[in-house]
């Protein structure tokens, strides 16, 4: 068995373990562990966009809303008619729970495609405000749309989420991604980023590759959106703007741009930070603020920019 699927095995393995010992957690820990969990998923899948194929999307807090609000859909609307009045069985809601994210999964991947078609033949700047055009058109289509609660957003959801599911697809999204990059196939990716002129003229599709990674990027968006919202039960969409965006950014950005390990680093170190600073809670946004610009002027490359044989940003 190759190496990376025994990584994949023994991850899921220690899933299972912590989530069969979590209830001798701290409640407060175990939240914050997931809410870690959610923006590793995040920040990952971005990376194979924004980092390894050398593009700058803004959009994937509306990939992440897509997935979220499609996965609640389905377990507020389809769970009583599946599950029955009394719940089912902790297998069947486990089994419903997967069948949600994969719904939210797959629907954020096909908004992926309908963005990605005409929009990555775009480049830089360009790319970026189209997708930030589409988060914005996608969180304004959810504030109207009354079926899913409109601007109060969707309450109700059922807490199927729990440390298990996270961290194993924190260990799927980690497995895709690495595999993907590489892969001969990936290659492809690493190509689009160094020299997409030069790829194209040894005749690699460009915008093939760069589709391929905008809709796997946009899968995991929705799997970490529907995470989200069966962990907090309740979501709105201003829980999706340009802001959240911006977050998944700033982890990738920080970690070094096309550097997996990195990126894990900085959306752990992003995640507690504002934990942290909780103690000084009037303060704790300018020094989180102020802390991230230090950071870029000392690190313009990424804090934790070691890539251990991968391709430099």
């Amino acid at each position: 068995m190759p190496r990376p699927h025994l990584y994949l095995l023994a991850s899921l393995v220690v899933a299972f373990g912590i989530s069969y010992f979590s209830d001798r957690i701290d409640p407060y820990h175990l939240d914050v562990l997931t809410g870690i969990g959610i923006n590793i998923i995040l920040a990952v899948s971005l990376n194979l966009v924004n980092g390894y194929t050398g593009q700058f999307s803004l959009g994937h807090a509306g990939f992440m809303s897509v997935g979220a609000y499609l996965a609640a859909a389905v377990s507020i609307f389809l769970a009583p008619k599946f599950l029955g009045p009394d719940g089912g069985t902790v297998w069947q809601q486990g089994l419903f729970f997967l069948g949600a994210l994969l719904t939210g999964g797959l629907s954020a991947a096909g908004a992926g495609l309908i963005v990605g078609v005409p929009s990555l033949r775009l480049k830089g700047d360009y790319l970026a405000l189209v997708t930030l055009g589409f988060g914005e058109i996608i969180r304004v289509i959810f504030q109207n749309v009354e079926k899913l609660g409109g601007a109060l957003g969707l309450n109700g959801i059922p807490a199927y989420t729990s440390i298990f599911w996270v961290l194993a697809f924190v260990a799927v999204t980690i497995f895709t991604v690495t595999c993907l990059v590489n892969s001969t196939y990936g290659r492809g990716f690493l190509a689009t980023h160094d020299d997409e002129i030069a790829a194209e003229a040894v005749g690699l599709n460009t915008t093939r590759y760069k589709i391929v990674a905008f809709v796997t990027a946009a899968f995991f968006a929705g799997i970490a959106g529907g995470l989200y919202g069966h962990f907090k039960m309740t979501i709105t969409p201003t829980g999706f703007d340009f802001t959240k965006s911006i977050e998944i950014v700033v982890m990738v950005i920080l970690g070094g741009m096309g550097n997996t390990l990195g990126v894990i680093l900085a959306a752990v170190l992003l995640t507690l930070l504002p934990e942290l600073l909780r103690p000084i809670a009037e303060y704790r946004m300018v020094i989180y603020s102020t802390l991230l610009i230090a950071l870029m002027l000392v690190r313009p490359q990424g804090l934790f920019n070691f890539h251990l044989g991968k391709a430099k940003s």
